[in-house]
């Protein structure tokens, strides 16, 4: 054999072998990540391989959202057993790069590299490699392998095997985050659905059953979960609070803060009897438990049943609505400002009998500004009118055509505010 043919024999050998490798080292990956369930496995077991493949000193995974791309979760999973140096970061420059070029970079002088001339980096990164996490063409992330350990830096081949793992990785990571945020939503609608009950058995089970009155509440929340409340507490044998409130937000923060409301309201009304004393109260407590940018409105009234006299104090909530046996309309206004956004004010209530076939309807914004798909609102002037029209209907007929009226004005558009209403009605 020819020293010629020999060196050949040689070469074609390493060249065997060095693909043996790297097919047991893509095997041993498909292998790992195939058996792993979490994202974060999946990251780990990917970066450990890559690292080990093209004998780097450390590795991370930039996971990046093309829609958002100020959105970056960066995971750094490994680093060569034998280092002791710092967590290697990729610089801004590097990552912007990569996400406008999304093709792989290699440079074994960064600090000379013309392309990112000035770019300042943690730690001693002198080498570094990167190539890009592709999913069906859509860039999910960013592989990259630091400081070659041996020899004179990363090479062709290092690049062209590195290429080969993010391909073979790439389809696996997304697939496994998106089976994890299917997870996560399966948890979060859990949630939601299981703080509807909580706040469903909030409001009140059954209308009040109260001789010569008709009392009914509805409660429509836009999301699953609301800010609207309504609440009926029976006082003492003659006597009986109503209460409909409005939280500022939507959802599970403002649904907190209704079920706040409520205990703060239920407490109160078990120390007194006068409608202004019971907000100043509940509005003191509410600013002292809330942050600045938490309110609520409140509208907070005691039927007496036996003196045919209803006591109100409204702290901000839009003015019921008092419509008299002989077709007279009041604004039920007295009271004073929001609750939770200062630590006291001189709330004011008022009394206003009730004769038969006298009505009141409390209600919250989403009622008047209910939209339709031409952006109009119900309106306050359309519900008062719907109001008078039908003053002498049963409460509970009342509460049916506001609903329908409300219905057929939103039509094939979303609700955007809670829906609350509180009709009570003096029997003839």
């Amino acid at each position: 054999m020819t020293t010629d043919q020999n060196t050949i024999l040689i070469d074609e050998n390493l060249r065997l072998r060095k693909a043996v490798d790297e097919l047991s080292v893509l095997n041993d990956l498909a292998r790992v990540i195939s058996s792993a369930m979490t994202l974060d496995a999946v990251i780990e077991n990917v970066v450990k391989k890559s690292v080990k493949a093209v004998r780097g000193q450390q590795g991370m995974i930039t996971l990046v959202d093309e829609e958002v791309p100020t959105e970056m979760k960066t995971l750094i999973r490994t680093q060569n057993s034998t280092s002791d140096h710092q967590q290697f970061h990729l610089n801004q420059n590097i990552l912007g790069w990569m996400m406008i070029n999304k093709k792989p970079m290699m440079t074994n002088d960064l600090s000379s590299d013309p392309r990112f001339t000035g770019v300042w980096t943690d730690g001693e990164i002198r080498s570094i490699l990167c190539v890009p996490l592709l999913a069906k063409n859509k860039l999910i992330g960013i592989l990259a392998v630091f400081n070659k350990s041996e020899g004179n830096g990363f090479t062709e081949d290092d690049k062209r095997l590195l290429s080969i793992l993010a391909t073979q990785s790439a389809q696996v990571l997304e697939t496994t985050r998106l089976y994890q945020q299917e997870q996560s939503l399966k948890v979060i609608q859990e949630q939601v659905r299981l703080a509807a009950v909580i706040q469903n058995d909030l409001l009140p089970k059954k209308f009040p059953t109260i001789s010569g009155y008709e009392i009914v509440g509805k409660s429509i929340p836009a999301q699953q979960v609301g800010g609207d409340y309504f609440d009926f507490i029976p006082l003492n044998k003659t006597e009986m609070a109503i209460c409909v409130g409005d939280v500022s937000g939507k959802g599970f923060p403002a649904s907190l803060l209704m079920a706040n409301l409520q205990a703060t309201l239920r407490g109160q009304s078990m120390v007194t009897t006068s409608p202004k004393q019971c907000i100043n109260h509940s509005n003191k407590l509410l600013f002292e438990s809330t942050s600045s940018e938490k309110f609520a409105t409140l509208f907070y009234g005691i039927l007496d049943w036996e003196e045919h006299k209803f006591q109100f104090c409204n702290a901000g909530q839009d003015p019921p609505l008092h419509i008299s046996h002989i077709g007279d309309q009041k604004r039920l206004s007295t009271g004073g400002i929001v609750l939770g956004i200062m630590d006291s004010f001189p709330y004011e209530e008022e009394a206003i009998p009730l004769s038969p076939n006298d009505m009141i309807v409390i209600y919250t914004d989403g009622v008047t500004e209910a939209m339709n798909s031409r952006q109009e609102m119900f309106g306050e002037e359309n519900l008062t009118s719907l109001l008078m029209q039908h003053h002498d209907l049963t409460a509970t007929e009342v509460m049916d055509t506001i609903t329908a009226k409300l219905k057929a004005h939103i039509g094939d558009h979303t609700q955007y505010d809670d829906i609350t209403i509180v009709v009570i009605k003096r029997k003839l």
